[in-house]
């Protein structure tokens, strides 16, 4: 018999579909994934913004997680919006009763719209209890400074910031670059497991359409290591997949604000 490669993201859902768990599962079957979701809050948004966040509550979202991973399992799992301190140390508490090596976890803490999505005593939480057990994390440079707690204000201050997010050389960052002012975005890619650095460049291309950029690329590289990818060749992949999801999606209009990228667009532009 078949097996699928199984993936499963914890996240926020987003109805308007282009970010959050719709966004991860959309990547994860466009990546050839058995995609499941634990949703731990219902978000009410769209390409505008954020108009409020419901919560799941805490021990609901445990038992999600325990459905999934005590019956179908998973080889990788993504992290995404977590918006407090006592889920995040659910989650990290149900998740420490399996060994899955392959989580990553973006550290997601304001909406594209600027709307905060984390409760600001949760950062602590996030960088003490969660950080340290998963093996990728994906911050973006805001992100990154509030984790850092300092200020980010060049491409070649990134490789040392990449590193010092590593929760002392534990666990692999992609940094991404995407709020630098540079035409060529360079993400770097610190690999704990062999303190190697990666730089992964792409072209700065002018859309509005950036909603669940964040989302997707987290998925991805989630999908690309449970595929049996390596940390290096999951992070190219990942960033290759999301770079030319952006530009197949600017070609597109969709709502009033910021639209979603085209997860699809590998299959789409065969129909």
């Amino acid at each position: 018999m078949n097996t699928y490669t199984r993936t499963l993201t914890i996240a926020g859902s987003d109805p308007s579909g282009g970010a959050g768990l719709q966004a991860d599962l959309k990547t994860f079957s466009a990546l050839g994934c058995y995609g499941m979701s634990v949703v731990v809050a219902v978000v009410d948004e769209n390409t505008v913004g954020v108009s409020g966040v419901h919560p799941i509550p805490v021990d609901f979202v445990k038992g999600q997680i325990a459905s999934c991973l005590d019956d179908i399992g998973a080889d990788a799992i993504k992290i995404g919006m977590l918006h407090s301190s006592e889920l995040i140390e659910a989650v990290a508490t149900a998740l420490g009763r399996y060994k899955i090596r392959n989580i990553v976890l973006d550290p997601v803490m304001v909406a594209t719209s600027g709307d905060a999505l984390l409760q600001n005593d949760a950062v602590k939480t996030l960088a003490d209890v969660l950080i340290p057990g998963v093996r990728v994390i994906t911050p973006n440079i805001p992100e990154a400074e509030i984790l850092l707690g300092a200020k980010i204000n060049s491409q070649s201050e990134l490789p040392d910031a990449a590193e010092a997010l590593s929760s002392n050389g534990k666990v692999s960052v992609l940094l991404k670059a995407g709020h630098l002012d540079d035409n060529e975005l360079i993400d770097v890619f610190f690999n704990a497991e062999t303190r190697k650095i990666t730089k992964l460049s792409s072209r700065r291309l002018e859309t509005v359409n950036t909603h669940g950029t964040g989302c997707t690329l987290s998925s991805a590289f989630a999908a690309f290591l449970a595929k049996g990818y390596s940390l290096d060749d999951a992070a190219a992949a990942a960033k290759q997949y999301i770079s030319e999801a952006i530009e197949s999606g600017s070609l597109y209009t969709i709502g009033h604000g910021h639209g979603p990228v085209n997860h699809f667009y590998r299959l789409w532009d065969k129909l």
